[in-house]
């Protein structure tokens, strides 16, 4: 995608009828290399995501097998950040499409994109959010999308990037996190104890992070949180897409 064209354009968007583990990522980056675009909704299972940059830390496969005890199984990612946690409450979108120029130049085109989709889709439910870093969030980045309220800033929307190249032909995917309904408190001090029991040195602010759900009462004070939620979040993302309606599929 060159920073001048449009946005990228999708034949669809989908939304697996069953939690993923997001393995299926790769295949969807394949098949953008062959001229196949793909923009998914779609939830995890219950578990906490790791860069590769974690297999530095010795007591990884200790603390892995603890976690997965505790009902938690941690796998690891290609992108790059921090742990991330995945299950219920969780929303993610991955979109994976083919693209010209080199991926130095073309990554902040890709964020900006993947940004705008997501906060047009929470404006569309009142909830105004912006890029940008939030300390003391998981998995921190420029490309986080923030929502403020009462002059305090919290994370709502991670986001991530892997580009792969085959037969002179490259493509991204590009990967957003957003909390819908999870509790951001309870994930910010199970990552924080994955990072302590490795060894590590990072901590997570519980405050620093807020959900779509809190976002929308602090939005619409005495009102109730609809119970439809999520539906009308993707509904507004296929429409930031330039899609009139998401399928819903197996996989």
């Amino acid at each position: 995608m060159d920073p001048h064209d449009a946005a990228p354009r999708f034949a669809q968007l989908l939304c697996p009828s069953q939690p993923l583990d997001g393995a299926l990522e790769m295949g969807w980056l394949d098949q953008a290399l062959g001229g196949d675009p793909s923009a998914v909704v779609w939830h995890g299972t219950g578990s906490l995501v790791a860069p590769l940059s974690y297999q530095q830390h010795s007591r990884l496969d200790a603390v892995s097998a603890a976690f997965a005890g505790r009902g938690w199984p941690v796998r690891l990612r290609r992108s790059g950040g921090g742990v991330v946690p995945q299950g219920p409450g969780i929303l993610n979108l991955s979109l994976a499409y083919a693209c010209a120029g080199a991926a130095g130049t073309q990554a902040q085109t890709v964020y900006q994109h993947l940004c705008a989709a997501l906060a047009s889709a929470l404006g569309a439910l009142g909830i105004v959010a912006h890029t940008r870093a939030v300390e003391g969030s998981f998995c921190d980045g420029r490309f986080n999308l923030a929502v403020t309220h009462d002059g305090i800033t919290r994370k709502i929307a991670g986001t991530a990037q892997y580009w792969k190249r085959a037969g002179g032909v490259q493509a991204v995917l590009a990967h957003a996190l957003l909390l819908l309904d999870a509790d951001p408190r309870q994930l910010s001090g199970l990552c924080s104890s994955f990072e302590a029991e490795l060894g590590s040195a990072r901590r997570y602010d519980p405050n620093a992070m807020t959900s779509v759900a809190q976002a929308w009462q602090q939005a619409h004070p005495g009102e109730r949180v609809p119970a439809d939620l999520g539906q009308q979040f993707t509904h507004h993302l296929a429409l930031a897409l330039g899609q009139e309606s998401v399928q819903p599929v197996p996989f």
